[in-house]
């Protein structure tokens, strides 16, 4: 008896519905979870949302580019964790330092298109998938640069920085010093409460002054997201 013939080009399809309905799924839990921060977003960037974590899955299955592999987890993991420093950033130019993946540059850039943003990372495997995106997504206001932040030098400081999850809170002042503009901002993203580093912190209190803010992320426990928020102290 002959084997049954499968026509390939049912199988594509078939994969391509499971995949756009998988989209559509994330779309509509990001939608959700932007509401729940109290946020809103411009239109289609949802949909740009949703797809940013599809190729983020799909290059995950060769390159390993975050721990996060399910795209529900995702959602609340890399995009909302992002977009918790929405209602933080402070001015148009922003760079986001060892984005690995994006995160939180994309999303931001998604987010906030008015504003122009700055990816930047020293490995190349994660910034190909950043401009793999920016090119996809077609995001005319995000670059992505491979270089260590201490080696960067801008033509024009910025007016915010981000790192998410990047090195100690002493360590990404010293990074970020010749990136910040004058009367900017710098975003550290952390996980639960950084009692050690803060203590360490205190170190250069001469020359930054800081406040604590915790993030409700829907999805992620309490007190399981938090950003130090720097600027430079008055006269450093």
């Amino acid at each position: 008896m002959r084997a049954p013939t499968i026509c390939s080009h049912a199988v594509g399809a078939r994969i391509a519905g499971d995949v756009t309905d998988q989209m559509e799924e994330i779309e509509k839990d990001i939608a959700a979870g932007v509401t729940a921060l109290g946020q809103e977003l411009p239109a289609g960037a949802s949909a740009k949302l949703a797809r940013l974590l599809s190729e983020l899955d799909r290059w995950n299955r060769k390159i390993n580019l975050t721990a996060i592999r399910d795209q529900r987890d995702m959602v609340a993991g890399h995009v909302l964790d992002s977009l918790s420093l929405r209602p933080l950033l402070e001015g148009d130019r922003i760079i986001d330092i060892g984005t690995g993946a994006g995160f939180p540059g994309l999303p931001l850039a998604i987010a906030e298109p008015r504003r122009q943003f700055v990816l930047l990372d020293s490995n190349a495997r994660k910034i190909s998938f950043v401009r793999h995106m920016i090119a996809d997504l077609e995001l005319g206001n995000a670059s992505a640069v491979q270089a260590r932040a201490e080696a960067f030098a801008p033509e024009t400081a910025f007016d915010t920085v981000v790192a998410r999850a990047l090195a100690s809170l002493a360590r990404i002042t010293g990074l970020s010093a010749d990136l910040l503009a004058e009367n900017g901002v710098l975003l550290a993203q952390k996980g639960k409460y950084p009692a050690e580093e803060l203590e360490r912190l205190k170190d250069l209190s001469d020359t930054w002054e800081f406040r604590v803010i915790e993030l409700q992320i829907p999805g992620l426990p309490p007190e399981s997201r938090h950003v130090v928020r720097l600027s430079r102290a008055c006269g450093a």
